[in-house]
């Protein structure tokens, strides 16, 4: 069956890497590896799709106008650790201009973006976004923007630990990664 042919490709170890990853995407799937194994999810729905592009959108403008870095859209894979490899993807990632890699590659990329935005689904677990945000943040990403379309609310995280949540009435602050971007919470939903 199909689910015995991504085993059956890993290593010795039964730990798969980057490059296997990228090489055995699943059709149709979002796929990520986490300390060497697989993690396949379904295709995320209509509203969290929105959500991500006008999230997406609203950063890109400001980026733009600002010749900040580089947007990247839904499920561009970085690799965040190596031995066992570690790759994720989220919603909307940032990175700024200086940590551009050079030549740009083809495959994921070896770094931690800048900040990355990740829209909740009703199937996320709390554990697992938990451990996504850690892995974040371990890996050098200095804000992490967590959406929930649920409740209407951001949670925003940062690399020194601090925390906030942010309802309709507040607005998300690019802080110094973003430096003057602010829009509306409620301009998400």
């Amino acid at each position: 069956s199909k689910p015995h042919r991504y085993i059956d490709d890993m290593t010795a170890t039964g730990l798969m890497t980057a490059e296997e990853l990228l090489r055995e995407q699943p059709p149709q799937k979002r796929t990520e590896l986490v300390a060497g194994r697989m993690i396949v999810r379904e295709p995320a729905g209509h509203r969290h799709g929105r959500i991500a592009a006008n999230l997406g959108y609203l950063v890109q403008l400001h980026v733009g106008a600002n010749d900040l870095g580089v947007v990247y859209a839904a499920e561009t894979g970085f690799v965040l650790a190596r031995n066992p490899d570690t790759v994720r993807a989220p919603d909307v990632a940032f990175v700024c201009r200086s940590r551009l890699p050079e030549p740009e590659p083809t495959g994921y990329a070896e770094l931690a973006p800048d900040l990355v935005v990740e829209v909740l689904s009703p199937d996320d677990r709390p554990g697992e976004v938990l451990a996504k945000i850690g892995d974040w943040l371990n890996a050098g990403v200095r804000l992490v923007w967590v959406v929930d379309p649920g409740r209407r609310k951001v949670r925003a995280y940062r690399q020194d630990g601090a925390e906030s949540l942010l309802s309709e009435e507040d607005s998300i602050e690019g802080e110094d990664v973003l430096p003057g971007f602010s829009c509306p919470v409620r301009s998400v939903f």
